[in-house]
């Protein structure tokens, strides 16, 4: 296939594919999909080996949000039965951090529900940040606490943030359906902001919300411009309780041909699959470990996610390797700033004609990592959906927040 090709040359040389050539991959047909896969597996293997970045999210505190996603459990109005609490103390959550570093994480994202962090709240997640860093040699950290104020980034990388994380989500063109109680231009201020503090930024979007081919191509195409080092793929959880609980948009061979797209237009980025890869790929999860180099281990901030065990038996067997803290994530051309531990300042540009996303692990989408539900547009090539598959969506009882031991 002559698109496929030029595609594997593009992503080879961290070139920009057109948006034509983007969008042909989302439409292409079920049985081009493992050609599709074959292609977009090369540029992946190119840039990050076989290594799979493992993280861990500790949702910090969870529900009672007042801003009003339309795809979020934790939103202002929810109804989802979800974990309600508030700050956890640092040594919970060092605790909690602790079960996803045993089991192989890499990277540990820590998550607030709210609208951003207060100074003091700053306060709490760096006091957070050092109990973690302290035992825990090689260990990253990410934060993901919403909009960020002037100067919150440069405290939090003065605790030992190594990463900070804020989606996009979706288009620009669409995110007022998603969402009114902040701007999209809020959210690439933040990312700027992380950017600019020296921070890795992470920042992704969340596929399966009514939106079309078009609206998926520009939110990475924006995702690209911002060049951040990490891009999350959330595929939504529509939760009961949330105002996107109807809509299941999703099949397998639709969450890989994204992953795809996703890859070929940021070819040297950490590419993550984040929440609701087991209730959308299912089966196809092994399949995606082609395309992504990152995924989050166990459960999510209020979804219950793979068992730990279960994602380390399935890298090994699909021939993947846990990526160690010993290896570095991003390519050579790609460590020197952003993502770097010993870089700082703001990440630079990619070369002319080049200007790919970059990669960074588990933080990957942490605000909304959950699992979401979705809205917008009706998708053009969304193809069929296989029915809702609500035996697969379960509220995280485990874990931060609870007696429980959680699911690392």
């Amino acid at each position: 296939m002559d698109l496929l090709n030029t595609l594997v040359d593009k992503g080879l040389r961290r070139e920009t594919p057109t948006r034509e050539e983007a969008l042909a991959v989302l439409r292409t047909s079920d049985d081009d999909l493992l050609d599709v896969v074959t292609a977009a597996g090369k540029v992946r293997r190119h840039w990050f080996g076989r290594r799979v970045k493992l993280n861990y999210l500790v949702n910090l505190k969870s529900g009672l949000c007042p801003e009003d996603c339309s795809y979020c459990s934790q939103r202002l109005g929810s109804k989802a039965d979800i974990l309600k609490y508030t700050w956890l103390k640092p040594e919970q959550a060092s605790e909690a951090a602790a079960a996803g570093l045993a089991g192989g994480a890499k990277r540990v994202c820590l998550v607030a529900s709210g609208r951003g962090p207060t100074d003091r709240d700053v306060d709490r997640v760096s006091d957070t940040i050092k109990a973690i860093k302290e035992g825990n040699e090689g260990v990253e950290v990410c934060a993901c606490l919403g909009l960020l104020s002037d100067g919150q980034a440069e405290r939090l990388r003065e605790a030992g943030a190594d990463a900070y994380n804020h989606n996009l989500n979706t288009s620009e063109a669409t995110y007022g359906d998603i969402t009114t109680t902040h701007t999209y231009a809020d959210r690439v201020d933040t990312v700027h902001k992380a950017h600019a503090a020296g921070l890795s930024a992470c920042s992704g979007l969340i596929a399966g919300m009514g939106e079309s081919d078009t609206d998926l191509v520009d939110v990475v195409f924006s995702l690209r411009e911002l060049d951040p080092d990490s891009v999350p793929v959330n595929f939504l959880i529509p939760f009961e309780g949330t105002p996107l609980a109807e809509e299941w948009n999703l099949t397998p061979q639709r969450c890989l041909r994204i992953l795809a797209m996703v890859r070929f237009v940021c070819p040297d980025v950490e590419v993550r699959i984040a929440g609701g890869r087991e209730v959308h790929l299912r089966t196809m999860q092994p399949l995606a470990l082609h395309l992504a180099n990152s995924i989050f281990l166990g459960d999510y901030l209020t979804s219950e996610g793979q068992a730990g065990r279960a994602d380390l038996e399935m890298i090994a067997d699909a021939g993947f390797e846990v990526e160690g803290t010993d290896q570095v994530t991003l390519p050579e051309h790609r460590t020197g700033g952003c993502g770097s531990h010993d870089g700082g300042g703001a990440c630079g540009t990619a070369p002319a004609g080049a200007g790919a996303c970059a990669g960074a692990s588990s933080s990957g989408g942490c605000a909304e990592t959950e699992a979401p539900a979705g809205a917008g547009t009706a998708a053009e090539g969304a193809g069929r959906a296989d029915g809702p598959r609500t035996d697969l969506v379960a509220v995280r009882r485990r874990g931060a927040g609870t007696d429980l031991a959680p699911n690392a």
